[in-house]
């Protein structure tokens, strides 16, 4: 059993955020790391909290000197730089130093949103179509609209606003040059699927488990986009955030529930692997479902989804937690004697599991 846990996290500073008024997502971190910080206290577990700034040269020295059975990794990044987020697991590994959730390569893919839509259609998982479109190549456009604008390399929907859902050329335009100025990336544009909202995480080594499915409930005015943008995550104020709703379990017939749990780990198994990670998923308007995202190391704070989603399997909070440590505790051992087999529902990690293992 594990006894010193230390929860790493990137400490908030000034970034580009503060300009573009997203900086509640990147102070949203602290709400996880106090909530793990007491589920650590309510297992008798001796926990401190490091938090880290750049450079990573510093960091990692930092790291070097704990003394602990393992990492609870929150690390999301230093602020304003998403893809210094696989920095911290890709150090601890170098140093030997068990932490929870994903590693590194799969962090960086699950960033770059256009190369996980990639592996997805190589695995033959149903996504919708794309272009990565920059102000340079906007006449390269082929998809059609209405189309759904965002940026390629950002997480906790930054750059997604109602203004994100697009129906000519000039909405695109202005869409594409404003995430290319503001994020300085490209823009990953697809086809908008209109259909119902879905999300499912899903967390395992050798064997994984599908935690109870959430619905995105949509209960806005007539004429706005019903899309999940980042007021409706961050804003508590804001009109999008009151009417978008999370319903969890889903009221969905067996059928269904079975067809989004068999996504989730078909996704899961092709992308992540072992760690646990929240799938974002949403119907045509034919009713197919499509995998639009997937999470990696999602946000866990207790009013959130995968938190929810545990609680919906009657976990408590403290359980949840302690689960993701055991996961990365078993981790060598599952490499050393076990082949991968993930199967819906079910999970070897521990006879207790078991009962968590509802979809």
């Amino acid at each position: 059993m594990y006894k010193r846990v230390a929860i790493v996290y990137n400490e908030p500073q000034p970034s580009g955020y503060d300009d573009t008024h997203e900086e509640k997502a990147v102070l949203g971190v602290l709400d996880a790391v106090n909530a793990v910080r007491e589920a650590m206290v309510e297992l008798g577990r001796n926990v401190i909290t490091v938090p880290l700034l750049p450079p990573i040269e510093e960091a990692r020295k930092k790291l070097a000197a704990l003394d602990v059975d393992v990492v609870f990794n929150l690390f999301e990044g230093f602020c304003g730089d998403p893809q210094s987020e696989a920095l911290v697991p890709e150090a601890l590994k170098e140093l030997g130093i068990t932490f929870t959730g994903c590693k590194a390569d799969i962090l960086r893919l699950a960033l770059d949103k256009a190369k996980l839509k990639a592996v997805l259609k190589d695995a033959h998982i149903p996504t919708p179509e794309y272009q990565v479109l920059e102000p340079a190549n906007i006449h390269e456009f082929n998809l059609g609209f209405p189309c759904f604008v965002k940026p390629r390399s950002e997480d906790a929907s930054h750059g997604i606003s109602e203004d994100s859902l697009v129906h000519d050329i000039a909405g695109l335009e202005r869409q594409v040059r404003k995430i290319h100025d503001m994020y300085h990336c490209g823009a990953l544009v697809e086809h908008f699927l209109s259909g119902r909202e879905f999300n499912a995480t899903v967390m395992g080594n050798s064997r994984s488990v599908v935690l109870p499915i959430s619905e995105i409930v949509y209960e806005l005015a007539p004429g706005i986009p019903r899309i999940l943008t980042f007021a409706a995550k961050w804003e508590p104020d804001s009109p999008y955030f009151k009417g978008t709703k999370v319903v969890c379990p889903a009221e969905v017939p067996e059928d269904m529930r079975a067809d989004i749990a068999g996504t989730a780990l078909k996704a899961f198994k092709a992308v992540i692997g072992r760690g646990y990670a929240r799938m974002d998923m949403r119907m045509d308007e034919n009713g197919k479902l499509n995998v639009m995202e997937i999470n990696p190391n999602p946000d866990i704070s207790p009013d959130t989804g995968a938190a929810r989603q545990s609680a919906a399997a009657g976990m408590k909070y403290s359980e949840f937690i302690n689960k993701l440590v055991n996961m990365a505790l078993e981790i060598d051992k599952h490499d050393r004697k076990n082949t991968p087999d993930v199967r819906c529902g079910q999970t070897g990690a521990d006879a207790d599991t078991q009962k968590y293992a509802r979809i």
